[in-house]
C-alpha cells in the first residue's frame, strides 16, 4: 500500500509541478496587462481579483493583495480574490479530477465576484476602516530571462517552497485514508449531520495554509462526502494567499477572513436546503 500510494502521489506531483509552472509563466509574462484590468471600475477589480484567484496556486493571489496593500483595489476586490482561491489545493485536483476541479474552480469564480459585491457594500454600511496604504513592495516579481526564471520561480518558488510540503501532505493524506479505509467504514464514522460537516469544512478553511485542505477533497473523491462541504471548504481557505497580508495587517486579514468564513457559511446553508 505505501509503495503504491507513494507511485501514485509522485505522478500527481508530477502534473502538479508543470501546472505550476505554467501558470507562474503566465502570470509573469501578462503581470501588467492584469494590473491595468484590476485598476478600472469595481466590476473590473472584482472579475479580475476572482479570476487571479480562481488561477490555480497563490501568485495572483499575492499579486491582489499587494495591490490592495498599496490602496491599488478595494477590500471587495480582496475577498474576491481569497474566496475564489483555492491554493495548491487545485492543481493536485485538475492532476486527479479535471472535470469536478473545473466545475468547482467555476462557482468560486462565480462567488468571488459575488463576494467582492457584498464585501464593498458590507463595508461601506458599517463604515470599516481598514489599513492605510503601504508605500513598501510585499511581492514584487519581475519578468525577466529563462535563467532567471528557472532559478528563482521553478527551482526557487515551485520545487523549494511548494513541492516538498505539498508532497508530504499529499503522501501522508492519502496513506492515513486508505489506512483508515482498510479498517473502518468511513462513510459510517464521518458525522452525518450536514451542518456540522459544513461547519467543520469551514473552520479548517480558516488555516492559512496549503495542504490540511486536501483532506476535503480526497474524502469527496472516494464519494464520503458530498460537493457541498467540498465548495465551502474551498470558499473559506486561501492556501497561502493571506499569508503576505498577515505580514501587514493582522486587522485586515481578521476582516477579510471572517467575511469568507460568513460567506461560506451562508453558501453551505442554501446547499443544505437545496440538499445538495
Amino acid at each position: 500500500m505505501i509503495q503504491e500510494t507513494l507511485l501514485e502521489t509522485l505522478q500527481i506531483l508530477l502534473i502538479v509541478f508543470a501546472l505550476m509552472v505554467m501558470v507562474e509563466y503566465l502570470e509573469l509574462r501578462f503581470k501588467d496587462k492584469i494590473g491595468e484590468m484590476l485598476t478600472k471600475k469595481p466590476l473590473s477589480q472584482y472579475v479580475s481579483s476572482s479570476f487571479l484567484g480562481a488561477t490555480p496556486g497563490c501568485v495572483g493571489t499575492f499579486f491582489v493583495v499587494s495591490l490592495y496593500v498599496h490602496g491599488i483595489v478595494s477590500f471587495g476586490a480582496l475577498a474576491a480574490v481569497m474566496v475564489a482561491t483555492a491554493g495548491d489545493e487545485a492543481f493536485v485536483m485538475l492532476a486527479m479530477m479535471p472535470r469536478t476541479a473545473l466545475l468547482l474552480i467555476a462557482i468560486c469564480f462565480l462567488l468571488g465576484i459575488i463576494a467582492g459585491f457584498l464585501a464593498d457594500g458590507v463595508a461601506k454600511k458599517i463604515k470599516l476602516k481598514t489599513n492605510l496604504p503601504c508605500e513598501i513592495e510585499i511581492h514584487e516579481e519581475e519578468r525577466q530571462d529563462i535563467k532567471h526564471f528557472l532559478k528563482e520561480h521553478v527551482y526557487g518558488h515551485v520545487i523549494k517552497k511548494h513541492m516538498p510540503k505539498l508532497f508530504l501532505w499529499l503522501f501522508f493524506t492519502m496513506l492515513t485514508i486508505e489506512l483508515l479505509m482498510l479498517r473502518f467504514d468511513l462513510g459510517a464514522i464521518l458525522p452525518k449531520n450536514m451542518l456540522f460537516l459544513i461547519l467543520l469544512a469551514a473552520l479548517v478553511g480558516i488555516l492559512p495554509s496549503s495542504g490540511p485542505h486536501l483532506i476535503f477533497f480526497l474524502l469527496f473523491a472516494e464519494g464520503l462526502i458530498p460537493f457541498s462541504i467540498l465548495l465551502v471548504n474551498s470558499i473559506v481557505q486561501d492556501g497561502h494567499g493571506l499569508l503576505p497580508l498577515l505580514s501587514y495587517t493582522i486587522k485586515d486579514s481578521i476582516y477579510v477572513k471572517v467575511f469568507n468564513v460568513a460567506f461560506g457559511l451562508v453558501v453551505g446553508l442554501i446547499l443544505i436546503l437545496m440538499g445538495v
